[in-house]
């Protein structure tokens, strides 16, 4: 797993797990896992932020903005 984005207003952690879903670690500690969308799949944390989940799922583009182009 990535380093993971925080929530502005939450403070849960928002991370992508090895098999493409979105782990939320809410700030008490609960764990859940979600898809992109934001719909639950298993954890004793219930409720994410789907746009959150989007985002964190969705792909990692390269970016000349964001990062180092590889050498053609």
């Amino acid at each position: 797993m990535s380093a993971g984005i925080r929530h502005p207003y939450s403070g849960a952690l928002y991370d992508k797990d090895d098999d493409g879903l979105v782990v939320v670690t809410a700030a008490d500690g609960r764990r859940g896992r979600f898809r992109g969308d934001g719909r639950w799949v298993d954890g004793d944390l219930g409720d994410a932020d789907p746009q959150m989940c989007g985002w964190v799922a969705g792909p990692r583009i390269a970016n000349h903005r964001v990062g180092s182009v590889p050498p053609a």
